[in-house]
C-alpha cells in the first residue's frame, strides 16, 4: 500500500466530485510528472476509469438516463478507433522504439484541447444548445454520430484522455438532452469505450495494477466527498482553474 499514491487519488476524486471536471486529464499527467511511463499511465488510468465508469453506467441505467441508441452510434465508431490507436502505438513501438515520446506529445496537446473544451462548456453552454442541428433526429446524424466516435475514439487509445470531456461536447452541440440524460449517456459510452482500450493496454503490458488498486482506495471516498460539497462552492471559478491546471500540465509535457 503506498499512502502517496493513495492521497493523490483522494485529492484527483475530490476535484472531480467537486468540479465535474473528468479524472483522466488531472490523473495521467500526475502520473507522468510523478516518473510513471507515459505508456504504463495511459493503460493504468483506462483501467481504472473503467473501474469508476462501471459505477455510474449502474447508477444511469437504473435511473433510466441513458440514450442507448445515441451510445450504440458512438460505440461502433469510438471502439474499433481506439483498439486501432493501441495497435498503432504498439506497431511504432516495434519499428521506431518511440512509443514513450509519441504518447507524452499526443497527451500533451489532447490536454490543451481538453482545457479549452472545458472552458467552452463553462462559458459558452447556453450558445452550444442554441443550433439547427439538434433539431436533427438522432437517425439522420449516424454517420456524423459514428464518424465522431472514430475521431475521438482514436484520441482516447492513444492517450486515455477526452472518453468523457470531449464526447460530453459533441454531444452538448449536435443533440437535444435533458442534462441527466448527456450524462448518463457520456458516461455509459465512456465505460464502454474506456474498457476496450484498457483491455489492449493490458494485453500489452501497459497497465499496473497495484498502482490502479490504490488509487480507487483513495478516489473512491474522495469523489464522495468532493460531490457533497460541490453545492457549496461556485463552479465556473473552479472550473476554470482546473481548466488552467490542465493546460499547463500539457504544455509542459509538450
Amino acid at each position: 500500500m503506498s499512502i502517496g499514491i493513495i492521497l493523490m487519488g483522494l485529492f484527483i476524486g475530490f476535484m472531480v466530485g467537486l468540479t465535474g471536471v473528468g479524472g483522466a486529464a488531472l490523473l495521467t499527467p500526475i502520473l507522468i510528472l510523478l516518473g510513471f511511463s507515459p505508456s504504463i499511465a495511459v493503460g493504468t488510468d483506462l483501467i481504472y476509469n473503467s473501474i469508476t465508469k462501471l459505477f455510474g453506467s449502474f447508477q444511469h441505467w437504473r435511473q433510466k438516463t441513458i440514450n442507448l441508441t445515441l451510445v450504440k452510434y458512438l460505440a461502433i465508431g469510438s471502439i474499433p478507433s481506439a483498439i486501432c490507436a493501441v495497435g498503432v502505438l504498439h506497431l511504432f513501438d516495434s519499428f521506431f522504439h518511440n512509443q514513450e515520446q509519441v504518447i507524452k506529445h499526443a497527451l500533451g496537446y489532447v490536454l490543451i484541447l481538453v482545457a479549452l473544451t472545458t472552458l467552452i462548456k463553462t462559458f459558452a453552454k447556453s450558445k452550444l444548445e442554441e443550433n439547427p442541428l439538434q433539431k436533427k433526429p438522432l437517425h439522420e446524424k449516424r454517420t456524423l454520430t459514428i464518424l465522431i466516435g472514430v475521431i475521438l475514439g482514436f484520441i482516447v487509445g492513444l492517450t486515455s484522455i477526452g472518453s468523457g470531456s470531449l464526447f460530453a461536447l459533441a454531444m452538448l452541440y449536435l443533440y437535444r438532452m435533458s442534462p441527466s440524460e448527456l450524462v448518463g449517456t457520456d458516461i455509459a459510452h465512456a465505460f464502454l469505450l474506456v474498457t476496450a482500450a484498457g483491455f489492449m493496454h493490458a494485453g500489452i503490458g501497459n497497465v499496473d495494477y497495484f498502482l490502479v488498486l490504490n488509487l480507487l482506495m483513495g478516489s473512491i471516498p474522495g469523489v464522495l466527498i468532493g460531490s457533497n460539497l460541490s453545492s457549496k462552492f461556485p463552479a465556473k471559478p473552479l472550473r476554470t482553474i482546473m481548466a488552467i491546471m490542465i493546460f499547463i500540465s500539457g504544455l509542459k509535457l509538450i
